[in-house]
């Protein structure tokens, strides 16, 4: 368990191989356009969904400015969101690096 910006454990994954369908993880993490939707940011991050939202809530204690912010997936006010892989990985290095 490392710290990632905010002084709040990060778990990442135990294992890579816990993470399926997820190309880059076989080889070295590639910057690539992918845009993920929560499960598969759950599965990169380790993170559950509520740690997720925690740190992208400013009015969280919980709340890492460092953690990427997603996007919306259409043009309705529901609509869809997820995340841009590369910036997740960006942030999961960090997150290495730190701790």
């Amino acid at each position: 368990m490392t710290t990632c910006h905010s002084n709040q454990p990060f778990n990442a994954p135990a294992s890579t191989a816990a993470i399926t369908n997820h190309p880059t993880m076989a080889t070295p993490p590639i910057a690539s356009n992918r845009i993920l939707r929560l499960k598969q940011v759950t599965a990169l991050t380790g993170l559950s969904r509520s740690a997720i939202y925690d740190r992208l809530d400013p009015k969280s204690k919980r709340h890492d400015p460092h953690f990427p912010k997603q996007v919306k997936l259409g043009t309705s006010s529901n609509a869809a969101v997820g995340w841009h892989e590369a910036e997740i990985l960006a942030w999961i290095s960090q997150c290495s690096v730190v701790g």
